[in-house]
């Protein structure tokens, strides 16, 4: 049994509720932050606008609107969870190296403050995934009721 699968079932036999509230909680923080910077044109142009390579600055901004809005939704409801939360992770570490360049680690800068609060929430729920109240849970239930009735009727 691989640790993944070992900490899945300590999930599944313990059920702490608290563990699915802040993932939800993490989930509607994530894609407020997408809706934050989607609305937010003028940090955006000027972002593209001091960028030497255009193109992958416009990909770059595509890519974490999306991830933020997708991500977030699928994150909070826990539907493949450690998928969703894969495609955030970068974003985030680049907010921590990129955010303050000038300022370094040691800023006042609270916004890279909570990009390390969340990063670091980010890798606990890549681990410990989605919970017992998620999506996730509810298939893999249905998954293995229907294993079981499978082989309960097989002659």
């Amino acid at each position: 049994m691989s640790w993944v699968q070992k900490i899945d079932a300590w999930q599944n036999k313990h059920h702490p509720v608290l563990y699915d509230y802040g993932r939800i909680l993490l989930g509607l923080f994530i894609l407020y932050k997408g809706l934050m910077f989607i609305s937010d044109t003028s940090g955006l142009a000027q972002i593209l606008e001091n960028s030497q390579f255009r193109f992958v600055a416009f990909g770059l901004a595509h890519y974490v609107a999306f991830a933020h809005l997708v991500g977030g939704i699928l994150i909070a409801i826990g539907l493949i969870t450690r998928v969703a939360i894969a495609f955030q992770i970068p974003i985030l570490i680049g907010a921590i190296f990129f955010s303050t360049p000038g300022q370094g680690f040691f800023s006042n800068e609270t916004q890279l403050v909570i990009s390390i609060i969340t990063l670091i929430a980010l890798i606990f729920y890549f681990i410990g995934g989605s919970g017992y109240y998620s999506v996730d849970h509810r298939f893999e239930a249905n998954e293995r009721r229907l294993h079981e009735d499978n082989r309960h009727a097989m002659p």
